[in-house]
């Protein structure tokens, strides 16, 4: 099967069969079979992501009853008692065994928490390769991110007597919700790594079009609050009844009115307000689901600190106790000029691209990619984030959501590209 096709076979049941976040179970097994078979050394589960970095990560019953699930559905069994306890990482290596830098790639494979459509008009129901699971759908792009990974893995298994150096190819679970990267970075999965590169499909870029190196990422925190009060009869005795509901939305009202920061963009929404148990009682229980942004760490670490405050002042006043869980979490971070103005270079080359911008400060929302980035930056290293341009038939995390499969294939060819030319100059 040539290349081309079986990039878009690999999308099309990466995105029928999506997994959420540390679920990613069926997708890292097939995903670890195929590189196997390339002939990639592997290492996956808990031996590249650190057990205590792994934040909002599902319960165990969920984790086992979809362990279930991915077995039934077409998992490698060889490989997927690797990943049934929702450690879902696979670090897969190249050695040429000859001179060269570490380059190591990026590839995220999580899906979103969203009812995928179901309309005639959307490709993916007219193709047959719609999300069997309802509720969980690709609508950000990491099936076809998978599909480029194993791209590139095939591209630089084919072509390894060409190579030196060694190439590592990361296949991160929970990007969305930033959850998964800080794991695989504390586990030391950075470490040695002189040149790295993370990348992404769409975000706004047109097709044709390729952003070498995005900057625009903020700092994001995303925290679920708890308060636990006590009921009482609203109408008799509502004196001793500690109003959970009412600390709840004291705190929702006086988040959004932190005041913000001279040194940059911050953000702050409370997504979610769940409270109370009946019209007649006081309510006992409420949560928030939270979540701050900066356009530095530092920013980010304010607003993330005035939440606390107020969630602590809100509670006091009600007489209620609470509690903040941090369920995910992703850092600022700058790209590297020079590995940018490289990939540039590389990509003007390539025939599908039309426009390179060096790079981008357009503000991308947040991407927990960022610890890798640092990660590599602090020990000496290089290290980017890149997009490449599609046509969408609708906005990232949109039921509607999808891609033009034409963009994979020149992507797989404009990393592989890099990876040759990097470890040829690095030598």
């Amino acid at each position: 099967m040539k290349l081309v096709e079986q990039l878009t076979d690999w999308r099309r049941d990466f995105h029928r069969f999506p997994e959420q976040g540390f679920l990613e179970m069926r997708t890292a097994s097939i995903v670890a079979s195929i590189l196997y078979d390339l002939g990639f050394h592997l290492k996956m589960g808990k031996e590249v992501m650190n057990v205590d970095e792994c934040m909002g990560k599902p319960d165990l019953k969920i984790t086992s009853e979809h362990a279930k699930w991915a077995k039934e559905n077409g998992a490698d069994e060889k490989f997927l008692p690797f990943f049934t306890e929702g450690y879902t990482g696979i670090v897969a290596t190249l050695d040429t065994q000859l001179p060269g830098p570490t380059i190591a790639f990026r590839f995220d494979m999580d899906a979103l928490p969203i009812k995928e459509s179901d309309s005639s008009e959307h490709l993916p129901t007219q193709l047959g390769f719609r999300s069997i699971a309802e509720g969980t759908m690709h609508a950000c792009g990491h099936d076809a991110h998978t599909a480029i990974g194993l791209g590139l893995a095939t591209l630089l298994a084919g072509n390894k007597e060409q190579l030196t150096g060694v190439f590592k190819l990361i296949f991160q679970p929970a990007e969305e919700g930033t959850r998964g990267a800080k794991a695989m970075a504390r586990a030391g999965v950075a470490d040695g790594i002189d040149y790295f590169i993370a990348s992404h499909i769409g975000t706004g870029v047109p097709q044709h079009h390729f952003v070498a190196a995005n900057n625009g990422f903020l700092a994001t925190s995303k925290l679920n609050i708890t308060f636990k009060g006590t009921a009482a009869h609203a109408g008799s005795e509502p004196e001793k009844g500690k109003n959970a509901l009412l600390a709840a939305a004291t705190a929702a009202l006086n988040m959004h009115a932190i005041c913000r920061h001279s040194g940059g963009d911050s953000r702050i929404n409370v997504g979610e307000l769940h409270a109370g148990s009946g019209r007649n009682v006081v309510a006992n229980h409420a949560s928030l689901i939270a979540e701050t942004r900066g356009e530095t760490s530092e920013i980010n670490d304010y607003m993330k600190e005035q939440a606390h405050n107020i969630v602590a002042g809100a509670a006091l006043m009600y007489g209620v106790e609470y509690s903040i869980d941090t369920v995910g979490e992703a850092i600022s971070c700058k790209c590297s000029e020079a590995l940018a103005n490289k990939l540039a270079t590389i990509a003007e080359q390539h025939p599908f691209i039309e426009h390179v911008v060096p790079i981008s400060d357009n503000n991308a929302g947040s991407e927990d990619a960022t610890y890798f980035l640092e990660a590599v930056q602090q020990q000496g290293g290089q290290a980017t984030y890149c997009i490449f341009g599609t046509d969408l038939a609708a906005g990232h995390h949109h039921e509607c959501f999808d891609i033009n499969e034409n963009t994979l294939l020149p992507a797989v060819e404009i990393l592989f590209a890099a990876a040759k030319d990097i470890a040829k100059h690095d030598e």
